[in-house]
């Protein structure tokens, strides 16, 4: 009776989750290319852009690096918030498994 609202519900979910996680991918290049001076942030569609990566990415990073704050110049944030985005991603697909 609720199998087509869930399977709605997943394929929203994980198209959401899948499209940050896109998201949390592209910043972490653009902030290499920006480290090793392949992009110039003094360009305007750069800057633009880091900045639109950088609040999409940023609240969530700033709550992971108050437990985890960079190592020696290694930011693990966007590592542990991809890893928790996809465990999210399994427990909630295993949950409408198991109510389907």
């Amino acid at each position: 009776m609720y199998a087509p609202l869930i399977s709605t519900f997943l394929f929203v979910f994980n198209s959401l989750v899948s499209l940050y996680i896109f998201v949390i991918i592209a910043a972490v290049v653009v902030s290499w290319l920006i480290a090793f001076g392949v992009l110039n942030i003094h360009n305007t569609l750069a800057r633009s852009l880091v900045q639109m990566l950088g609040a999409l990415t940023e609240p969530v990073f700033r709550r992971v690096r108050r437990f985890i704050p960079p190592l020696g110049g290694l930011d693990l944030s966007p590592l542990i918030v991809l890893i928790l985005l996809q465990a999210l991603q399994m427990l909630v697909n295993d949950y409408a498994v198991m109510l389907v």
